[in-house]
């Protein structure tokens, strides 16, 4: 009889096997950092009837502010198709796009060797033409905590931002904003850090970006200089390529090959060099070497 007990309870338990659990539940993607990145989570998510995707919920808890961008420096936010520098700013993002052809690259850095080079301008209006695609999604986050530019070019709110995540006064959702332009998403400086090295280094910023990037095809950093302080270069340990703005007859040559060399062993994926005249580039010609980008603009910051 015991053979008997055994049989029919090991039938049983291979029943229960086979029907499904309606209790299991599946966390948004936003909450799980273990999920695989490069937008495979979200298709997972959507394949779950009932469920929010991870850009769903960031849609839902994500803060729409009414954005009042400077129309002299954010070029893509007019109906103006042929203003200077929107040219340039397009051959960018296709050379980003062939860089991202030949290897992963989806988190950059961008960063100059001192102050107003134009690191923000440029940060600003990258993400600007590459939501211009249908359906591409770009993240920008102003990482300078000791001299946030970025939310004054966009006419955003400083707050809540990185720096109050980093402190853990803030969670993910409470410090993205949304404005006027489709699929562009802004997570600001927030509150001015006394320690902002500390605060950078503190883990939290990585767990950020590894949480966000399944939901962005591109999240775009604005970093401090990089000859100044240690940020940027300890920043580029968690991002996919590093983008350096140089100033035209402004950069000094040894500060420029001092901001290179903090990013040895990391990945530069480009130059793009800022503040030419139309007289210096009459055909929009550009530079080149490993895919560095000139870009026409009169933005310092």
């Amino acid at each position: 009889m015991s053979r008997i007990h055994e049989a029919l309870k090991k039938a049983e338990e291979e029943r229960a096997m086979l029907q499904p659990n309606p209790r299991v539940e599946m966390p948004p993607i936003l909450d799980t950092p273990e999920m695989p990145t490069g937008g495979v989570a979200a298709g997972v998510a959507r394949a779950i009837p009932g469920m929010a995707t991870g850009f769903e919920s960031l849609m839902a808890r994500s803060r729409e502010v009414l954005w009042h961008p400077d129309p002299k420096k954010m070029l893509f936010f007019s109906s103006e198709e042929h203003a200077s520098g929107m040219e340039e700013f397009r051959t960018l993002r296709s050379r980003l796009y062939q860089v991202r052809e030949k290897q992963p690259l989806s988190k950059i850095l961008v960063t100059s060797a001192l102050p107003k080079e134009g690191k923000s301008f440029t940060t600003a209006n990258l993400g600007q033409v590459i939501v211009r695609q249908h359906g591409r999604r770009a993240l920008l986050i102003d990482a300078d905590l000791r001299n946030p530019q970025l939310h004054n070019h966009l006419g955003a709110e400083i707050g809540p931002g990185l720096g109050d995540y980093l402190r853990e006064e803030a969670d993910e959702y409470s410090i993205v904003q949304r404005g006027p332009m489709e699929n562009l998403f802004l997570i600001p400086a927030g509150r001015v850090a006394s320690n902002p090295a500390e605060l950078l280094s503190n883990g939290r910023l990585k767990m950020l970006l590894h949480r966000l990037e399944p939901l962005f095809d591109w999240i775009i950093i604005d970093s401090p200089p990089a000859v100044p302080v240690s940020d940027a270069a300890m920043m580029a340990n968690f991002c996919d390529g590093v983008l350096m703005v140089v100033r035209s007859n402004s950069t000094p040559v040894d500060a420029a090959r001092r901001a290179k060399a903090e990013f040895a062993g990391r990945n530069i994926i480009g130059v793009v060099l800022n503040g030419i005249t139309s007289e210096q580039s009459p055909y929009m010609q550009y530079y080149y070497s490993a895919y560095p980008t000139n870009v026409r603009t009169e933005d310092k910051n």
